[in-house]
């Protein structure tokens, strides 16, 4: 299982964004997220906010689906 960060980067790359840039561009259209490294530092210091992450997977066109695994 791939933790969250190992997920947005990997949709990052196919959209070709750095999480800078991403950042940047969620802030311009009034989203409140940290920018200048603080978004990739809460990642990798697992301390972001769910909704952080339910913000960027919108703004990048995916949603968070909770669903029981298949045994």
């Amino acid at each position: 299982m791939m933790d969250i960060y190992e997920e947005v980067r990997i949709l990052l790359l196919r959209k070709g964004l750095s999480m800078r840039k991403l950042a940047l561009k969620m802030k311009d259209v009034g989203y409140n997220v940290p920018v200048a490294g603080g978004l990739s530092d809460s990642f990798s210091k697992k301390r972001i906010r769910f909704q952080t992450v339910q913000e960027i997977l919108d703004f990048l066109g995916y949603e968070l689906v909770i669903r029981e695994k298949k045994k």
